[in-house]
This record gives C-alpha cells, sequence and structure tokens, in this order.
C-alpha cells in the first residue's frame, strides 16, 4: 500500500482528490489537511510515500511547503495554473494536475508515482543508484545523479557530469541506456542521452541542461512528447 495525504486549501478541490484516492486499491489516503502547517506537523513524525500537494495556498506555496521537507516523498501537484508546471517537474514531482481534472488522468498520475516509488523502494534494497564504466584504464564509478547528459562520439562516449568533469568510456549508446534508470534518463538523438531531473529549459527542438543546448531528434520525438504530456508542460 502506498500511504499517502492530501493538501489543498480550497476544501471542495480537497474532496475532490480524496475522493479519487480512496477509488485506488493501493492507495492508503492517511490524512487530508487545509493547512500546510498542520500537514508539516504531521510528516515530522509520520512516514508518508505520496503528496497529493496544491502550489497556490495562503501563507507558504506547495513548491516551499515542499523544499521545506528534510525528507521528500513523491509529490503529485495539484494547481489550476499552468506556468508552475517546469518548476514542478525541476521538483522532480511525479506528475502536475491541472484542474479540473478527470479521474482518468488522476490516475494516469497516480500509476506514474508507484512506478517512481516501486524503483525507490528496489533502489533502497539493492539495486544501486550508480554504474562503472571502463575508462582510462580503470572502471570508474560514475552516479547517476551526478549525470547531466551522455555524448556518444563514434566507438566511445562522453558522460558529462554536474561537477564539470566527463568520463569517456569506451560503450555503445544502446548498452549504457540499459544500465541506466529509464524514469531518469531518456534517449533524445541518436547522439545524446539526458537525464530527465536536470532539464533547465525547453526549446521547440532542444533541451538545456546548464550551458548546453541538446537536440531532440524527429525520430525520439515521440516518446519526449510524451514525457511532457505526463508533466502537463506544454510547448
Amino acid at each position: 500500500m502506498i500511504r499517502c495525504v492530501a493538501i489543498d486549501d480550497e476544501p471542495l478541490a480537497l474532496d475532490i482528490v480524496c475522493d479519487f484516492a480512496r477509488r485506488v486499491p493501493f492507495l492508503n489516503l492517511k490524512e487530508r489537511f487545509t493547512s500546510a502547517f498542520k500537514a508539516i506537523e504531521y510528516l515530522q513524525h509520520e512516514e508518508i510515500d505520496l503528496i497529493f500537494l496544491d502550489i497556490q495556498m495562503p501563507d507558504i506555496t506547495g513548491i516551499e511547503f515542499l523544499n521545506s521537507l528534510e525528507t521528500k516523498p513523491q509529490v503529485i501537484f495539484t494547481t489550476a495554473y499552468s506556468e508552475y508546471a517546469l518548476e514542478g517537474f525541476n521538483l522532480r514531482a511525479a506528475d502536475y494536475l491541472l484542474k479540473p481534472f478527470l479521474f482518468e488522468r488522476f490516475m494516469q498520475a497516480v500509476l506514474r508515482a508507484k512506478e517512481l516509488i516501486d524503483a525507490r523502494n528496489k533502489s533502497i534494497n539493492g539495486n544501486p543508484d550508480y554504474f562503472f564504466v571502463k575508462a582510462n584504464y580503470q572502471m570508474e564509478k560514475v552516479n547517476f545523479n551526478n549525470i547531466l547528459f551522455i555524448e556518444g562520439l563514434k566507438d566511445y562516449l562522453i558522460i558529462k557530469k554536474s561537477d564539470g568533469t566527463n568520463v569517456v568510456a569506451h560503450k555503445s549508446m544502446k548498452t549504457i541506456l540499459e544500465e541506466l534508470p529509464p524514469d531518469k534518463f531518456m534517449r533524445v538523438h541518436r547522439s545524446f542521452i539526458i537525464s530527465l531531473e536536470k532539464i533547465d529549459a525547453l526549446g521547440k527542438n532542444h533541451v538545456t541542461i546548464g550551458k548546453n543546448k541538446i537536440p531532440i531528434s524527429e525520430f525520439y520525438r515521440d516518446e519526449f512528447n510524451k514525457f511532457l504530456e505526463r508533466n502537463n508542460i506544454q510547448m
């Protein structure tokens, strides 16, 4: 069971989320809050897997609320304002529900969150959050969360890392993609694999990660567009 709470200062909107959550067999709705501060107190002593979180609330926004948590559960943002979609995505939200939403869309978001929670639990129970690549005549450890993107150049790869260093590895794009968690990485071009969590900006035919503009090719565009749709990001 996925333990969840719902937070929204609008009672009617909160009723809808709670009603939808109670329809899902694997969700265990533990509490509901119209006050974000009461929710913070609750989360200090209760372990929760998922939060349904409104963004526009008095006193503290949903984004400020999430940033205040030392341990961050998975989050599905709920809001009437589409301009927050990219910021919600950058905070690694499982999904972003634009009000008003139907149960079908709610269920899509919940299934997405469940995938991420299951992947996290699998990692905690034994799957590492890193891998080793052969580079400079040795096996070098690379943490997934340190990868910005991977560029393929003929017979080798350049792994661009968030600390500004690169790892050059003799490996194929296909092989390395199989070693990366599919919920965090995506191939967007024959020569590029990106970390979805590291996207800073979106263009019509590219993404920006740091100072790097990475092209999105026609061949991979459909898959990338599905990713945008899941996060309610419109170009």
